[in-house]
């Protein structure tokens, strides 16, 4: 029997699960039923073949789902399943050719790889004899203690207001990732990074997660990715880790590893997830304090106090951002969050920019209508996309059901 993270016992899975059924069961999904995901597919073609002629979808409420994929003999050959990940060395931005890049020896002397997740050539090793330098010990946790009461909001202090835009300005350029990486990845494109982000939605969801662990998980998933080229087998398991690392950095108390893993079906061992966040930690260079969309949304929120409603479908717009890689990894945090700000006041209170965030930002509208009018695109194309955990998790009253209001179809940014 299997424990989930509420201490239910479940049945052991008789197969791995296709997230592309997942992604295409949130509309008729019971809102309290959780999938567990296993193994990512994009269009019936499997990530990560398994060798098997079905895939199983299973839910909290003990239903299974039952997905027939082609055979392992029939799929698309994926590169050489020796090979996980491969290491770019950027070349000046302005010679910059977004395929394959070289690879060349990197010192990760303190981290290990498995030559199945990198390729040999790079011939590196790994000590997890000590397991995950993070964990947490839980048992200091009081009964009665909320989380959310024991977090600062350092960010509301007026003194130092101008000093943290400043840093935070200056910091989202040095850790941004590249703009056009997808280009250069020969084995998963953009529609299964929105399927592992849709996901990571949800296992925020699940587990209570605040919404900057979403945000700093995808921000690390995006320099990683910037670095790495990935087999679609593996990406997964990059999602996860950082997930786990974004959760033990903003969290008080995190899920343990074995949620993790749980909630990959099993598709990945404990040991592989420790292998790929000491990876992830070293690629990163343990540069996890970075600005996200949402820390510039709370600034402009508090700066220029909005109703409830519009904070919220801020919120909202700027999540919808995360989707896609391309266009919004093009544009700076801070101007996104501009942006979910003018989409959200415009929506509710049919007002755009206020002058009091120009001062403080020192964007102009027009510097902000090339992005405000990509976010109202995805916004008037959300319902019909097959990712649907952001409209779902929105839908919810204590969000105020944003999620279902209706946008304008034509913005007079002219």
């Amino acid at each position: 029997m299997r424990r989930s993270h509420k201490g239910d016992e479940r049945a052991p899975a008789g197969g791995r699960e296709a997230l592309q059924a997942a992604a295409e069961s949130h509309v008729n999904q019971n809102p309290h039923q959780r999938a567990v995901l296993g193994v990512l597919t994009e269009n019936g073609q499997c990530l990560k073949p398994c060798g098997q002629g079905t895939t199983i979808l299973r839910h909290a409420s003990g239903s299974e789902n039952v997905c027939h994929i082609a055979s392992k003999s029939t799929m698309p050959a994926c590169t050489s399943s020796k090979q996980g990940f491969t290491i770019y060395i950027d070349e000046p931005e302005q010679k910059r050719a977004y395929g394959r890049m070289p690879v060349e020896q990197v010192d990760l002397s303190m981290c290990e790889v498995d030559t199945s997740i990198l390729e040999p050539s790079l011939h590196l090793l790994l000590n997890l004899s000590t397991g995950s330098p993070m964990l947490v010990d839980t048992s200091l946790r009081s009964q009665n203690e909320d989380p959310q009461d024991s977090k600062v909001d350092v960010m509301g202090i007026v003194e130092y207001t101008e000093d943290i835009n400043l840093y935070l300005r200056e910091a989202e350029v040095r850790y941004r990732p590249k703009p056009h990486y997808m280009m250069k990845q020969p084995d998963i494109t953009p529609g299964m990074r929105a399927i592992l982000v849709d996901w990571l939605v949800e296992v925020g969801e699940e587990y209570k997660l605040h919404s900057e662990t979403l945000y700093l998980a995808v921000n690390y998933l995006d320099r990683f990715l910037s670095c790495m080229s990935v087999l679609r087998g593996k990406l997964q398991l990059v999602g996860t880790a950082a997930i786990l690392v974004a959760a033990k950095y903003e969290e008080i108390y995190p899920p343990e590893i074995e949620e993790f893993v749980y909630i990959t079906d099993d598709t990945y061992t404990k040991k592989q997830l420790l292998r790929m966040e000491h990876l992830l930690l070293k690629v990163l260079a343990f540069d996890l304090t970075v600005p996200t969309i949402n820390q510039f949304l709370l600034q402009y929120l508090q700066r220029h106090g909005v109703s409830l409603k519009t904070e919220n479908f801020a919120r909202y717009v700027a999540e919808l951002s995360l989707l896609e890689a391309d266009p919004f990894l093009k544009y700076l945090p801070s101007q996104t969050a501009a942006a979910a700000y003018c989409l959200a006041n415009y929506t509710v209170n049919k007002l755009f920019w206020p002058e009091t965030l120009a001062a403080f930002t020192g964007y102009s509208l027009s510097e902000i209508v090339p992005c405000l009018s990509d976010l109202h695109k995805v916004c008037l194309d959300a319902p019909f996309r097959q990712q649907q955990a952001i409209r779902e998790k929105y839908k919810l009253t204590k969000y105020m059901q944003v999620s279902l209001l209706e946008l304008p179809a034509v913005l007079p940014l002219h």
